[in-house]
């Protein structure tokens, strides 16, 4: 295998150059992510000014700033914030003008959530808090002037909220107790606890139904819903005569991602994740933009900004082979302007493209995925790293990840696999992974891994299984129920109790519990059930080494439930090396975690599998 050099830790997983950038509704400024004394803060300057031109705006010392927006009056920076991952969340936002950082919803214990904004209310805004009951969250606006908070909506059992053009609360999502959900709305001139129904469904639609917007007039309600077909479609509900029509369908691939003019409301763009983004146009205005945009450069792209004028768009481009790339977009000369790249060295490495595959699973189902190998090597007998992702329910997409790069410069085949149970392939494939956590989901796992092998490309004696949340649990289960397939196994906050898993959700989780029950499994019913999928249950048939990493601080899956496998572990000598992040929740947001964790994980792999490690 040709030696290519290798990409330093430090530049795949340390800090970014830059990051996010966000235009100002009035099209003169520029924000963006960047490290401030080493921590990620929000930087302002003009449009087209140079670096030296922009200035730090925040000053957070902790974690860092990981999702900010500007207010409609350009005048301030909002920003989230939590305290040690424990993802109850704080509103913040910083006068440009004066400087000053006000705590707009300082509640201890409680998690806010950004409902709305409108550029026609620049100094409102409605935000969900969840003070009164830690498992729902009531409307409340938000006056950014005074800061002044006033309840407008009691939550009545619902799960989410969605606003009108006039910034009134008239959609909701409700969770209902046999796993089904319910999408309410309040007609046209309602008043405001006149709440009706308008589209139900039953618990194999739940996952696959959920609120995208208003229309412009407030008459119809844009919705994503596989009722009555197999792939969630984009559907148009009159909210005055009842009735529906299909805006946007594919009949294997579910609706992503819909573009809404910020004026009119109108749809203008539909985008689903096939094995690539394929966008849908379905604003005439925009074609010659779209063509515009999608001939700039090799990738797939979303419009993640606009000006109010709607003159200048923010364009990322995603690539399987470097970082994303940022661009201008003016829609008066239909020419682009190009940013930055979010970790401009990487330019001086040679990257591993990532390529579809699909096999057939053991009872025939079809399962997609992607594979990623060593820069210039050919595919046969290569140490090979499972790499599952976490949710279950989500899916691996075509574009650059930094570990997905890490293992392929390090050597190794990168197998990425949509199992079934992951997002994006239609209801059946995912209700094909109803209460099959630990069974047919991993059984696609290791068809994965006999496929690569008998294709040649994987050494079978050198496989790894590697992941994070489902991801974590799939690298214990791997461990516990299939040891013969993995040389070793990787979870990063991994549950390994089904059952105090589901016991132990956070409080604003509640109304999902019903949907969690029906499929992963019922706690109080089907105990027996949960322990025989829990590694936990199976630790005695371990024969492989195992690397454990936890953050302390994690709502979802907490402490206990690496600590627990972790101790069983070592009670019966199995090699086992665990690290806990105490300033760390479901993620590790400080570069100096990230680092350390990858440089265990790299040095574990290299001693199992043979890899290359950075010294």
């Amino acid at each position: 295998m040709p030696q290519v050099p290798l990409v330093p830790r430090e530049i795949l997983f340390g800090n970014p150059d830059r990051i996010q950038p966000r235009i100002s509704h009035d099209g003169t400024r520029l924000a963006y992510i960047a490290p401030r004394d080493g921590i990620l803060n929000v930087w302002v300057g003009r449009v087209g000014a140079p670096r030296e031109g922009f200035r730090p705006v925040t000053d957070d010392a902790g974690r860092g700033i990981r999702s900010y927006f500007w207010s409609h009056d350009n005048r301030r920076i909002l920003y989230v914030q939590d305290r040690g991952g424990d993802e109850n969340w704080r509103l913040y936002d910083v006068d440009l003008d004066g400087g000053a950082t006000r705590d707009l919803t300082p509640f201890d214990g409680v998690r806010a959530q950004v409902i709305a904004y409108r550029k026609q209310f620049p100094t409102e805004m409605l935000v969900g808090l969840n003070r009164d009951d830690p498992q729902l969250h009531d409307v409340y606006r938000l006056d950014l002037e005074t800061g002044n908070l006033e309840k407008v909506v009691e939550n009545f059992g619902v799960a989410g909220w969605m606003a009108d053009p006039e910034l009134s609360v008239r959609a909701a999502v409700r969770l209902r107790p046999d796993g089904g959900t319910d999408l309410m709305a309040r007609r046209p001139g309602a008043g405001p606890d006149a709440w009706d129904t308008v589209l139900s469904v039953d618990a194999e639609d739940a996952l696959g139904t959920g609120l995208v917007g208003f229309s412009g007039d407030a008459r119809g309600l844009y919705v994503i819903s596989s009722a009555g077909a197999n792939a969630s479609r984009l559907l148009r509900l009159d909210l005055e005569r009842g009735g529906k029509e299909v805006l946007a369908e594919d009949p294997r691939y579910d609706v992503g991602s819909v573009l809404l003019h910020p004026d009119t409301h109108d749809v203008q763009v539909v985008s689903v994740i096939k094995e690539r983004i394929e966008n849908w146009v379905h604003d005439p205005s925009i074609q010659a933009d779209i063509d515009g945009i999608a001939a700039i450069q090799r990738g797939d792209f979303g419009i993640t900004g606009r000006d109010h004028a709607d003159r200048t768009w923010l364009v990322t481009f995603t690539t399987d082979v470097g970082p994303d790339s940022y661009y201008l977009w003016d829609r008066r000369t239909r020419e682009a302007r190009f940013l930055f790249h979010p970790q401009p060295a990487l330019a001086a490495y040679p990257l591993s493209p990532m390529e579809p595959f699909a096999f057939r699973a053991r009872d025939g189902l079809e399962i997609h995925g992607y594979l990623t190998a060593p820069v210039g090597a050919s595919p046969e007998l290569l140490p090979t790293v499972l790499c599952v992702h976490g949710g279950p329910w989500g899916r691996d997409v075509w574009g650059y990840s930094g570990d997905v790069q890490w293992l392929a410069n390090r050597g190794y085949l990168c197998v990425q696999v949509n199992f079934r149970g992951s997002t994006g392939y239609g209801k059946d494939f995912l209700n094909a992974g109803n209460r099959e956590w630990a069974g047919k989901m991993h059984d696609d796992l290791i068809d994965a891994v006999e496929f690569v092998v008998a294709e040649g490309w994987a050494d079978p004696e050198r496989v790894a299984i590697l992941g994070g949340s489902y991801g974590g649990y799939a690298a214990l289960v791997g461990a516990t129920f299939t040891p013969d397939v993995f040389r070793c196994a990787l979870s990063f906050v991994g549950p390994s109790n089904l059952k105090t898993l589901l016991e132990n959700i956070p409080p604003y989780w509640a109304p999902m519990a019903a949907q969690l029950h029906g499929r992963v499994g019922d706690p109080e019913t089907e105990a027996d059930f949960l322990w025989s999928r829990s590694p936990l249950s199976r630790v005695d048939a371990i024969r492989i080494p195992v690397l454990v990493a936890q953050g302390a601080n994690d709502p979802r899956v907490n402490q206990a439930e690496s600590e627990q496998i972790v101790a069983a572990m070592r009670d019966r000598g199995i090699e086992c090396e665990y690290l806990l992040f105490e300033d760390e929740g479901h993620t590790l947001a400080k570069p100096e975690n990230r680092l350390r964790f990858i440089s265990v994980a790299e040095r574990f792999l290299a001693r199992h599998l043979g890899g290359r490690y950075e010294e």
